[in-house]
């Protein structure tokens, strides 16, 4: 679903062909929401270090187990709700309608008129970086926790999956739209990236 609000100042900002707007990233390269910027990493951040450290912190699982639960929780409402509509101007939700359905929502702001008000490209790398980054590491995680034996840790690691795949699952869909199929978006930015390396490297050839 994609909808445009004129009245916010964010702005639908590019997942996979930020390179197309090189032009603009001078005009944009300021973070105009600090401190979204600082929750959006310190919650995720925070949560894998704690992770890591726990066993040498402290003995105690059950405390280990409570506040990565509890950080992934705060990261999890964060992102949602706060720092993807600030950030890059998207938004994704579940609504239920009258006769009990449940439909997903998937919003993209498009940007505004006016220029000064855009999203910048220092936030969006941010965010999308991030996004996608953590939850690879708590895939990771998932798998080194499994071979290892450590199966008190499982059920920790697989809410770390669950909780930021979700949210980088709705962005995503945010981002390139709720029908679309995500396999043939990244089959075209891959497509789009080989072709640009193979002319650079023609034109090097030919100077």
């Amino acid at each position: 679903m994609l909808r445009q609000d004129s009245n916010d100042d964010t702005e639908d900002v590019s997942l996979f062909d930020a390179d197309d707007d090189a032009p603009r990233r001078s005009k944009k390269s300021k973070i105009r929401h600090p401190v979204a910027s600082f929750f959006h990493l310190f919650f995720r951040v925070s949560a894998i270090v704690v992770y890591l450290l726990c066993e040498l912190l402290t003995s105690s699982f059950i405390a280990c187990m409570v506040t990565i639960i509890l950080l992934l929780s705060c990261d999890f409402w964060a992102v949602k709700n706060v720092t993807g509509r600030l950030m890059v101007g998207l938004r994704w939700w579940n609504q239920v309608d009258d006769d009990g359905k449940s439909h997903w929502v998937f919003e993209a702001r498009k940007a505004s008129a006016h220029g000064n008000k855009a999203s910048s490209e220092a936030e969006s790398r941010i965010f999308w970086l991030g996004l996608i980054t953590c939850p690879m590491i708590w895939v990771i995680f998932a798998f080194s926790a499994l071979f290892s034996f450590k199966v008190k840790w499982l059920a920790v690691v697989t809410m770390g999956v669950i909780l930021q795949g979700a949210n980088l699952y709705g962005y995503i869909r945010c981002k390139v739209g709720s029908r679309k199929n995500l396999t043939s978006v990244a089959t075209t930015y891959l497509g789009k990236q080989f072709l640009r390396q193979t002319v650079a490297k023609d034109d090097q050839t030919a100077s």
